[in-house]
């Protein structure tokens, strides 16, 4: 399934949404410890760089010093899409909001500081509430399947 690459459509229908939890970036040198189950990982010279579940760094004596919340972006961005990150950063910023950014193959990831996740989520969802409206401002047809001849036939 190919990701969409329209910054105005990735825009409108990139629907926030808050994972539980609170995710801490932490590093080591070799193995991941047992008990740890990392949802992102990246090699760099200086070691292995974590993100994980606060209560299992924690359980295995990690050391880390920030403390984020972790939102998903539903849409699913194509690897290649041009502005979606540098669109929600810059709102983020704006909002005073820090943001460490993961691309999944389907989905972007964001990691906020913690106390300031729900906040973050409101931030992005009135971005897109913003690029709906000018995209009907525009006369662009909303995101989604049209509804044609009747309610019970979908089409892209």
């Amino acid at each position: 399934m190919t990701g969409e690459t329209d910054l105005r459509e990735l825009l409108t229908t990139m629907r926030p949404r808050r994972n539980p939890g609170r995710y801490v970036f932490t590093v080591v040198d070799g193995d991941i410890p047992p008990g740890v189950r990392p949802v992102v990982t990246v090699a760099e010279d200086e070691g292995l760089t974590l993100v994980v579940p606060q209560r299992d760094a924690d359980a295995a004596g990690l050391k880390y010093e920030y403390v984020a919340g972790w939102i998903t972006l539903g849409v699913h961005s194509a690897l290649d899409a041009v502005g979606l990150t540098a669109a929600v950063a810059r709102e983020l910023a704006a909002a005073g909001l820090s943001c460490n950014v993961v691309a999944g193959f389907h989905h972007d990831h964001l990691f906020v500081p913690y106390q300031h996740a729900a906040r973050a989520v409101r931030v992005l969802e009135d971005l897109s509430r913003r690029s709906a409206r000018a995209r009907r401002r525009e006369g662009e047809p909303p995101p989604g399947p049209e509804v044609v001849g009747g309610a019970d036939r979908v089409h892209r």
